[in-house]
């Protein structure tokens, strides 16, 4: 990996993470593409580098993160818990990780999830909610789980438990932004702290490509917000699901043009 590539994955991170595409899946997709994919320093920074979009989040939303009741943090945490311990006993099965068809796959699959959703969510738009309660929390950390496959995308697993349960968009969104800064923190964290142990040490250009990567994600990532909370005001979330949709079939017809020449 050198240091373009590290800043274009950033980008991506920084634009996709948020929305409800899968931002790992676009970038193991991008990497593919790149070549680079099966390096070790890659599989690190796929997921080191999400936390400077959560950077992101807390910077916009300081106010409402840092200052709120305890049942709100409390909530995060319920909803952080089934995703943590599953994350936990399965932590060393990341075979998934580096499978641009697995990504492929989830992508369409998901897309197709979104719009089911969406038609269920305008069906019942007389009963919609803001409160998130206990037990609501949990169920949306039950979704969050599917997250762990690359391409399910954690953004659109915990805003469709959310519509399910006939909570507004904006809180959805707004929760699915909170519950992001734990979840990926610790994750990100982890796996520094696990490949430092394994290395015994980080190279100058390893630190340099993390931190070009998190700087172009939390600066993609500010930006990337504003506009998704504005274009939620008055869209849904279907665009998405076509996006996709789109995007899958795409990557499966490349999957299978190149797989005979060993490149996807």
């Amino acid at each position: 990996m050198n240091y373009i590539q590290s800043i274009l994955l950033g980008i991506i991170e920084g634009i996709t993470e948020f929305f409800p595409i899968s931002s790992t899946g676009h970038m193991i997709l991008a990497a593919s593409i790149m070549g680079i994919l099966e390096k070790k320093i890659t599989n690190l920074f796929l997921v080191s580098v999400q936390l400077g979009a959560v950077l992101s989040v807390v910077f916009l939303y300081r106010n409402k993160f840092f200052f709120q009741k305890w049942d709100f943090y409390l909530k995060i945490f319920v909803s952080s818990f089934p995703v943590g311990i599953l994350g936990f006993f399965f932590q060393k099965t990341n075979f998934l990780l580096g499978n641009p068809l697995t990504v492929a796959l989830s992508l369409f699959i998901g897309g197709l999830v979104i719009l089911k959703t969406e038609n269920f969510y305008e069906k019942n738009s007389s009963n919609k909610k803001n409160s998130i309660t206990y037990l609501k929390a949990f169920i949306i950390g039950l979704f969050q789980c599917m997250a762990l496959i690359p391409g399910v995308s954690r953004s659109a697993s915990t805003i469709v438990a959310c519509l399910l349960q006939n909570i507004s968009r904006r809180k959805s969104i707004e929760f699915s932004f909170f519950l992001s800064v734990p979840v990926i923190g610790i994750a990100t964290c982890k796996k520094l702290f696990d490949y430092y142990f394994q290395l015994n040490s980080f190279t100058f250009q390893e630190i340099e490509l993390l931190f070009l990567g998190n700087l172009a994600a939390f600066i993609t990532g500010i930006i990337a917000v504003k506009f998704f909370m504005k274009y939620l005001k008055k869209n849904n979330f279907k665009f998405f699901g076509y996006y996709r949709i789109i995007l899958g079939i795409f990557f499966l017809v490349i999957h299978y043009l190149m797989k005979p020449l060993g490149k996807f």
